[in-house]
């Protein structure tokens, strides 16, 4: 008997997990270049069950059994968000739709080959640098100038040019004076003249080998290789004046926030029915 009441408390943990994620993602539906999370269950492992023999009988095999359900992990749907006009010379939304020979991707960026083989769409970021130095990756591009002339994200992290350095302009020079070209190079609007700063975006082969650290910034976990700036020819760009809103689906998130309801509330009765068996049980059965 216990061992429903475990199983429908999992389901109770797993829900709220499911929950939690959903929620997550109503409330950044309006942060720039947020990604959507997506919580992925799994059954505890089968267990076979079999009845004890008796009198030298042996034992006779009765079936498997799942004991549970837990939320695995939670990707995130690094997909192309909607580009949003601002017209603040300082709002860059990055637009990318990477090709790889020979693969054509399904509308959630993934192609699953005859014989199995997975392969995700490459997507490109904004290199920056946390405060401790490291290098983070992130599709918020909505950029300011610090005191020093730095070029900053909205949190304080300093964008990174392609030289490998930070990107910094003399103090007074406003990025509304700014304008990027084709070749995310930034140069004075009214007279052309190149400052000498350009903005280094990165690829990364498989997306799913980032992990998000808040504040729209991720960290590489994956492979060498697996993250290194964007190529001629791939289809990037950045577009000034624009930013890139998330790619969370209202409609979906509110079904998958009923449905998370709906279960959990389906396992509560189940947990309640055990409480009211084992009180019977105890308190009436006992006595007998």
């Amino acid at each position: 008997m216990l061992r429903g009441l475990y199983t429908a408390a999992s389901g109770m943990i797993t829900q709220q997990r499911i929950n939690d994620t959903v929620t997550n993602n109503i409330a950044n539906m309006n942060t720039p270049g947020y990604k959507q999370g997506n919580a992925v269950s799994r059954a505890f492992p089968q267990m076979l069950l079999s009845m004890t023999g008796l009198n030298n009988v042996a034992p006779v095999q009765v079936g498997k059994i799942n004991t549970g359900v837990f939320a695995e992990e939670t990707p995130f749907l690094q997909l192309q968000g909607d580009l949003t006009q601002t017209n603040r010379q300082s709002d860059f939304a990055l637009v990318s739709d990477i090709a790889v020979p020979g693969v054509t991707f399904d509308a959630s960026g993934k192609s699953v080959s005859p014989d199995g083989e997975v392969t995700y769409q490459p997507q490109a970021y904004f290199t920056v640098q946390n405060r401790e130095g490291e290098t983070r990756y992130t599709r918020d591009g909505s950029f300011q100038l610090d005191p020093a002339g730095n070029l900053v994200t909205s949190n304080g992290f300093q964008v990174i040019g392609a030289n490998g350095q930070g990107i910094q302009f003399p103090v007074g020079v406003s990025l509304d004076d700014l304008t990027l070209t084709a070749d995310n190079r930034f140069v004075v609007t009214d007279t052309g003249e190149d400052t000498g700063m350009q903005l280094l975006l990165t690829r990364v082969d498989n997306p799913n080998d980032l992990v998000r650290e808040g504040n729209g910034a991720f960290r590489y976990d994956g492979a060498d290789g697996g993250a290194s700036p964007l190529g001629a020819g791939d289809n990037a760009e950045v577009c000034q004046g624009y930013i890139e809103r998330s790619n969370v689906d209202p409609t979906q998130a509110s079904v998958d926030l009923m449905t998370a309801l709906r279960a959990y509330e389906a396992n509560q009765k189940v947990i309640q029915f055990y409480d009211a068996s084992l009180d019977k049980a105890v308190n009436s059965v006992g006595k007998v």
